[in-house]
């Protein structure tokens, strides 16, 4: 089996986004524009942490794969490529988490 990457996960995205809403539901979720996008990324991230705190390790990966999945729709819908999420994390490991985070609060 070959690896899948949050890459190939942005390419699907971005092909299903532009078929018919009544054929796909990330082309629904477009559809219904960011506002609904979030929401559905919010209550993904809300039972990713639920599934964390209950020691459900298959729940903790079933919710993931939600998470990064609504997460790909609402960067796609915003036109921000994965990429440049990828270069601001390669950017904050140059420095430690601690330093990062006080960068950001005093810029």
């Amino acid at each position: 089996m070959t690896e899948f990457t949050l890459s190939d996960l942005e390419r699907i995205v971005a092909t299903r986004a532009t078929a018919a809403p009544e054929d796909s539901w990330t082309a629904k979720l477009v559809a219904a524009g960011q506002h609904k996008a979030a929401k559905k990324l919010g209550e993904e991230a809300v039972e990713t942490v639920i599934a964390a705190l209950s020691d459900d390790r298959k729940n903790l990966v079933d919710e993931s794969a939600d998470l990064l999945y609504h997460l790909m729709v609402v960067l796609n819908i915003a036109a921000v490529p994965l990429q440049d999420v990828m270069s601001e994390l390669a950017r904050r490991t140059g420095q430690s988490g601690l330093q990062e985070k006080a960068n950001r609060q005093n810029p």
